[in-house]
């Protein structure tokens, strides 16, 4: 899997014509299927070839690094001479929920601290940073008890292969607090620290998955990092679809049907993936609803998997509930197994390449399971240190009468004030566009519009063997310089099409990147009429 960034560029800079034999994906059945990457060099020789690899990995898609940030890459390196005659000058990167690659700037008492954490050996010189640098007092203050924790003194050294247990200490009192929960028997031992969330859900995937008998219902659309993952360990994908059409919500209906469908094939479900708030949809799920998914989940004996790494964005007058909220208004909270995950990536920290986050365990995970996904945890000995002082500021950042408090709150408030504004600005303009219709982004950080693509160039990507809203997003990005995801690579219902933006461009820059999303759409559909 690419890094969080983007993958290198290609050094032949040379402009590459539309991808071609890229697998049309609309069915959300397809991504179990691929076609064998070719290479021009003769590989009769080599001991690792394509063919004798693992197959579950040579099948796996992670659409966001795809064929559309590849020939991004492509551009961006044209664009690096003077002299290159492409129809714009920069590349906006819209293809993964990256905050600070498009301009988000980071909160300055998480930057202090983490400063201090990293270099400690400058504490000694505490009246020069107060009064020369002027470091509040209380940034000092959170480095000392953070380096407190460390046994080593320093942020070089592993630490527990669960993560440091001042910070697991500090993540249980957040999600008291948030939950109001007082249970005494909720401890650190239920708290896993990773390198951001995405690590969590694959460790949880391969414990559960055991082959392709068993499977794992996720939404359509979906995130890929839950397809690729199935895929990668072999298990089967289970997809439930949302309804678009009422602001993607998810019917219990729906999982039963699925539930049933699959367990008639033979399938045994062990897990339900949700995302709340969604990705890429957006939308963020009222406490009714939950509670029904989770008693779904408590009738048919399997783990709900709770992906809430948006929690802090939200939009809408809709509040976010935590499903282990839920779980516990519901009476549930000794039998009810589940996984919950939450990272510093998203929300108004936007720390993506720190790669902090954490899962927690409910209590009725066995704790004998507890100790094999501890095994795991210690094959790859702890989660980056650094990652993990991240996961200590998101959660228990300043408080009122701190002397950060004022300017934290402000950054806060103005980044996801901000958001929220251009959460519905673009939402506006995808829907004054011919055939494109965009349900509201109540939270997360992405818009996914429906568009219709006309038969003429559903023709022509036929032809050139890409699906229809790759070849939308591909001539998107080769006209406009915006790099977005077609939504072939999340899973649509069939028949439909659709692409996946981030509403990240600041804003200062999204009514331009607008301006070129508009020009660009009108100029296709009157190519293709």
């Amino acid at each position: 899997m690419q890094s969080e960034q983007h993958r290198p560029s290609n050094q032949n800079t040379t402009s590459q014509p539309l991808v071609k034999n890229h697998p049309s994906t609309n069915n959300h059945n397809n991504n179990n299927t691929t076609s064998t990457p070719t290479n021009n060099m003769s590989s009769v020789s080599k001991i690792l070839q394509v063919s004798n690899l693992n197959q579950n990995l040579v099948k796996a898609k992670y659409a966001v690094r795809g064929p559309v940030v590849q020939k991004a890459d492509q551009l961006n390196a044209q664009l690096q001479s003077k002299s290159h005659k492409l129809p714009f000058n920069d590349i906006v990167f819209c293809n993964i929920g990256n905050p600070q690659q498009l301009k988000q700037k980071p909160l300055t008492f998480h930057r202090e601290v983490l400063s201090l954490v990293t270099a400690p050996h400058l504490l000694q010189y505490e009246k020069a940073l107060i009064n020369e640098l002027h470091i509040k007092p209380d940034v000092i203050k959170r480095a000392k008890t953070i380096l407190s924790g460390i046994d080593s003194g320093s942020t070089g050294a592993y630490t527990h292969s669960q993560g440091l247990q001042s910070i697991r200490q500090n993540v249980v009192e957040f999600i008291k607090k948030r939950d109001q929960d007082t249970d005494p028997e909720f401890t650190t031992q239920h708290i896993f620290l990773t390198n951001g969330a995405s690590p969590g859900v694959q460790m949880g995937l391969r414990a559960m998955i055991r082959g392709p008998q068993d499977g794992i219902m996720i939404p359509i659309p979906q995130y890929p990092l839950y397809s690729a993952s199935i895929q990668m360990t072999g298990g089967t994908q289970v997809p439930y679809l949302l309804d678009e059409e009422t602001g993607w919500s998810l019917s219990v209906e729906e999982l039963e049907r699925q539930y049933s469908a699959a367990t008639k094939n033979g399938t045994n479900v062990r897990a339900l993936v949700i995302i709340n708030p969604g990705n890429p949809t957006g939308q963020v799920l009222p406490k009714d609803n939950m509670k029904g998914i989770v008693d779904f989940c408590h009738r048919r004996k399997i783990v709900l998997l709770a992906d809430e790494v948006y929690q802090e964005n939200v939009y809408t007058e809709k509040p976010f509930h935590s499903f282990h909220s839920i779980v516990k208004e519901m009476g549930l909270s000794e039998s009810f197994e589940m996984i919950s995950y939450h990272s510093t990536s998203k929300g108004f920290l936007g720390e993506c390449g720190r790669r902090g986050g954490y899962f927690q365990f409910s209590k009725a995970i066995d704790p004998d399971v507890q100790d094999e996904m501890y095994k795991t945890a210690s094959v790859n000995l702890c989660p980056n240190v650094d990652g993990q002082v991240m996961v200590d500021l998101m959660v228990n950042p300043p408080r009122e009468g701190d002397d950060s408090y004022a300017q934290y709150k402000q950054e806060r408030d103005d980044i996801l004030s901000s958001l929220k504004r251009r959460a519905v600005n673009l939402v506006k303009k995808l829907n004054s566009l011919e055939g494109v219709s965009c349900q509201q982004a109540e939270g997360a950080m992405y818009a996914f519009p429906s568009i219709t693509i006309p038969d003429k160039a559903v023709k022509e990507a036929q032809t050139l063997g890409v699906a229809p809203d790759m070849l939308y997003v591909l001539q998107l990005l080769e006209q406009t310089g915006i790099c977005v995801v077609p939504g072939s690579g999340f899973g649509q219902k069939d028949g439909t099409y659709h692409f996946r933006t981030t509403f990240l461009p600041p804003d200062d820059k999204i009514d331009a990147v607008c301006e070129r999303l508009e020009k660009f759409h009108n100029d296709f559909m009157t190519k293709y009429k």
